[in-house]
């Protein structure tokens, strides 16, 4: 008997484009991508990102009709997870209860919080379930992991979890052994770093991609802390120029002017001293936050996956890897594949192969 087919919309809500795609199982039937332009946008300026829903979804709505999609054949559809509580790794239903939350706004504004909206905006009227998918709010570390060192401060931030599970259990299948059997390095190295050391099927310890480990395109990852206090209250600056400065103008913006890759990487050519220097502190600060990951996992490493849209540099690879290899093998995922990474979940569960957990009962972070 041939294996059942399910069909899955994806949907990624970015700050500036709507990115979704159209799977049968793993099978990719077709992927989009929508541009917000600045005078769009300018319309939402000051409001909470949740007022672009219907703008939104209105736009998707149009261009699967230009496509054709029969919405009766759509079997879920599932949106990238926003800024929840800390919850634990796995495929969420979408439900009032995190649609309130999100809606509230507890954990900050962004435009992954529209995911869930979409989701059930989209699936509502076709009777099917909506989902999301490892949120960035996934928080499987260890309780002595959490410990910040100030009491009034945990370490329970954010990081990129939808790509890390997804590329540790791609790992997994093709090593053919188990996700829970394997101890696991990620280094995803997208606009922000997230670091994330994986055991016993869980991520026991990451770094908080806005204000931890190494610099960016565009973050300043762990700082001086007593020279950020100065600067808060030197009168110099505001909170919202401080908070810049850390997540959007920090990392290599801050020091070169470009949060482009290629453009370093083309200056170093061109014979640049500043752009080799920031670059090569940027691949020394990777390489040792993944061995501080080594250090978490006592030594015992299978493997150290590089993920993430710099992970298509073979400059960066090739300086990480030469400092790492000694740890593990080192093997490179380039991208992020966020839309098959949220089909991959939603399918696993419409397979039966993982139960949806209940976002009011069940994967709260212990």
């Amino acid at each position: 008997m041939a294996a059942a087919e399910f069909k899955i919309l994806a949907i990624n809500p970015g700050s500036t484009s709507t990115k979704f795609g159209l799977f049968t199982n793993n099978r990719v039937e077709g992927v989009w991508t929508l541009r917000h332009s600045d005078e769009e946008l300018a319309t939402f300026k000051g409001r909470p990102v949740l007022d672009q829903l219907d703008y939104r979804r209105a736009l998707i709505e149009r261009e699967l009709n230009i496509r054709g999609v029969e919405r009766a054949s759509i079997d879920a559809v599932v949106g990238r997870g926003g800024l929840l509580r800390p919850l634990a790794s796995g495929t969420y239903q979408v439900t009032p209860a995190m649609l309130d939350e999100l809606a509230g706004a507890g954990r900050g504004e962004h435009a992954s919080n529209l995911g869930a909206f979409l989701a059930q905006a989209i699936a509502l009227p076709i009777g099917v379930d909506a989902f999301i998918v490892d949120p960035v709010s996934v928080n499987e570390r260890s309780e002595k992991a959490r410990l910040s060192g100030a009491a009034l401060l945990d370490r329970d931030g954010f990081c990129h979890a939808l790509n890390s599970k997804a590329i540790a259990k791609r790992y997994a299948r093709e090593q053919r052994r188990p996700y829970s059997e394997l101890r696991l390095i990620i280094a995803h190295l997208g606009g922000g770093f997230c670091f994330t050391a994986h055991e016993g099927g869980q991520m026991i310890d990451a770094t908080d991609a806005r204000e931890e480990g190494p610099f960016s395109a565009e973050r300043a990852g762990s700082v001086p802390v007593f020279q950020l206090v100065s600067l808060c209250f030197s009168g110099d600056f505001t909170r919202q120029e401080i908070e810049r400065l850390l997540v959007g103008d920090g990392g290599l913006y801050s020091y070169l002017g470009t949060r482009d890759l290629a453009e370093v990487e083309q200056r170093i050519v061109e014979g640049d001293p500043k752009a080799e220097l920031v670059f090569e502190a940027m691949a020394y600060q990777i390489a040792k936050e993944i061995g501080a990951m080594a250090a978490v996992l006592r030594g015992h490493v299978d493997a150290v996956l590089l993920t993430g849209g710099m992970a298509h540099s073979t400059k960066l690879v090739e300086a990480v890897t030469e400092s790492v290899r000694w740890i593990a093998p080192v093997s490179t995922y380039p991208g992020e594949d966020e839309l098959q990474a949220l089909s991959e979940g939603t399918l696993r569960v419409l397979r039966g192969e993982e139960v949806a957990q209940d976002f009011g009962k069940m994967g709260l972070s212990n």
